[in-house]
Order: structure tokens, then sequence, then C-alpha cells
């Protein structure tokens, strides 16, 4: 189970593949190789109780994928962290515009599609909790807005039916009792990404209140470059608290602290019109930024916003190269500098 403690949480999912590919952090201002610290400790220093970790079942490249994810799991108990373990169910990103089922499930027809997300997702825990790693909670899916695993579980545009709600809750289903298989006390997230998004937000997760569908927090992304304001946030995960009486993470979040690429790289987020207004793209912006989003959160009615996960803070541009073909856009929405130093904002 999840501690009762506010989450300050991070996604360092691609930490494993900076590292392999000689990236690496510092917490002082001497960033040479005889300084370099573990990242996990840099975070726990600065206040992070709670890592997440995405695991992709075959995925190019070998990152994220189960034999990764058990050595990432191994270093994040033995920092004290706790654990969110997110299935994405397909062997690469799993997200609003993709949503495909992993190469060896293609073939499957839905009973057999069914009960692979059972045993995979019971099997990948069963490991997890025979090395004495176990999750403190998982996500059945990520930003599973339009659904997960197409065409099955798909419910967007013209595949918003009665059919196919009940084919993808199904899928969802059996993630959950794969997971409770284990850990019967297990805490479960689902997670969509619509985070300043009430209509949607609401459509969604009546469907799910619907059809008796057992599970813990709601989980939302939140990118105000392509959500909203934090206004919208607020109003958002307010009603939401209100109406289902759950508890909520804002499980992906980021703000740049720069708009200036590093040589070699381009950036998402680059152009000012991107930015919320009264947050520019500094050190000292991108703080207030992220003080006034938790304040956000920690005043959700009836104590129901219990934390939050920055999305791959450590994203540094280290590779040009990336084994799984990862264009790293992301390196100034991080909390440590191009060169892998930590910022100011990372204290908050």
């Amino acid at each position: 189970m999840m501690t009762t403690t506010f989450i300050n949480g991070m996604d360092i999912s691609f930490l494993d593949e900076i590292e392999q590919g000689g990236g690496a952090y510092y917490s002082g201002a001497e960033e040479s190789v005889e300084n370099a610290e573990d990242l996990l400790y840099i975070l726990k220093d600065n206040g992070v109780n709670a890592i997440r970790l995405r695991i992709w079942n075959d995925p190019p490249g070998g990152f994220c994928n189960l034999e990764r994810t058990l050595i990432m799991a191994k270093r994040i108990k033995e920092a004290g962290l706790n654990f969110l373990l997110d299935f994405h169910y397909s062997d690469k990103w799993a997200d609003p515009a993709n949503q495909s089922k992993p190469k060896a499930w293609e073939n499957l027809d839905f009973t057999g599609l069914t009960s692979a997300v059972y045993e995979y997702t019971r099997e990948v825990l069963e490991l997890l909790q025979s090395q004495g790693t176990m999750p403190d909670m998982v996500q059945i899916g990520n930003e599973i807005t339009p659904g997960m695993l197409w065409n099955e579980g798909k419910v967007d545009g013209e595949w918003d039916t009665t059919e196919q709600w009940e084919q993808f809750i199904t899928l969802v289903q059996a993630g959950i009792a794969g997971a409770k298989a284990v850990a019967s006390d297990l805490s479960v997230m689902i997670h969509i990404d619509r985070g300043a998004d009430h209509p949607a937000s609401r459509n969604f997760y009546d469907r799910f209140f619907e059809h008796g569908v057992n599970f813990d927090v709601i989980g939302l992304s939140f990118y105000s470059w392509w959500h909203g304001t934090l206004d919208d946030l607020r109003s958002n995960l307010n009603e939401l608290a209100v109406r289902y009486n759950k508890d909520i993470i804002v499980v992906e979040t980021a703000y740049p602290w720069t708009l200036n690429a590093p040589e070699g790289f381009s950036l998402i987020v680059s152009e000012e019109k991107q930015l919320h207004e009264g947050y520019p793209a500094t050190v000292e912006g991108q703080t207030k930024y992220m003080k006034d989003f938790i304040s956000v959160i920690k005043n959700i009615p009836n104590g129901k916003g219990v934390g939050f996960y920055y999305w791959e803070p450590a994203w540094i541009p280290s590779q040009k190269e990336w084994s799984v073909g990862h264009e790293n856009g992301w390196s100034n929405l991080t909390l440590f500098d191009f060169a892998g130093g930590k910022l100011d904002s990372l204290e908050f």
C-alpha cells in the first residue's frame, strides 16, 4: 500500500538508458566524473519520496522491459523510496495517440488477449514480489483516455460504442485482477491524460463507475502547453474529488527552465507562446510554477489530493542516438541542467 505521506514523485524511466549511455548527475558545483552521484539519492536528499517506472512488454533496444525493471526496482527499494509501476501493455509508448498491442499478442482473439493481460500483469508482479521489490501502486494502462490494446480496447471516435467500452473495461479489469491476485491490498491507479478537461475526465470515469471497476486512485497528466491553465487543473481536480471521492494524483507534469536548446537537439517546448502566463522559462519561473502546481493538489477538497509525479526530470541530452529511437526533446523540461547538474528548482 502507498504511504499516507504526500507523494513527491518522479518518473525516471530513462535513467537506466541514460547511465549506460554515459550520462551522470551532480548535486554540487563540480560536474566531473569523480563527483558523479546516484540520481536516486540526489532526488531523495531533495525531498522526493516516490519513483515511477514504465514497463513495456518487449521494447526494441531492451530498456524498460521486465529484466531492466527488476534491476531498477531493486535500486528504488534499496534507496527507501516508494515505487509506482506503470503498465503500458505495449512494446512502445502508450498514450492518447498510441495504444498498440505488444507484437506477441497481435494475433490473439479477445479471450486470449484478456488472458494475456491477466497473466502478464500477475507474472511481472510475482517476480517483483519474489525479489522483495513489490510496487506500492500500479497503473493499469497509461493515458488510456481512448482505450488501450487497440483495436479491441479502443473507445474513441467511431469506436466509442457500448460494445467497445465493455471490451475495454474487461481488459482493464483483467489487469486489475492480475495485480490483486499477487497482492490484494495493492493500490491500483487508472490514468488518463485530461488534467484540465473536466467534461472528458467525467465522461471517462463515469463509465468506470457505471461498470463497477474496482480501483483506488484517479491519475491524470497535466502539461500546461497541451492541456490548459493551473486554474483549469484546479477546477477539474476539485470537481473529480467531490464527484468520485477517490484519491487523486497528477502522475505526469513538467515545466521548462529555458527555451534554449542544447547543440544538436530540438525541444518540444521552445516558444514563449507555449508558456503558462506568469511563469517564465527560467529556473525561478519553473520553481514558482511547481510551487503553485503543488498547492493546487494539496488544496483538493477532502484531502483527496495525495501527490504528484514529475515526468522525466533527469532526461538530460547525454545521447544523440538512442537504442530505442527516442529523440530527446525534453532536456529543457528537466530539473537538471544539460550536463546533469541539479537545478535549484529541484529543491521545491
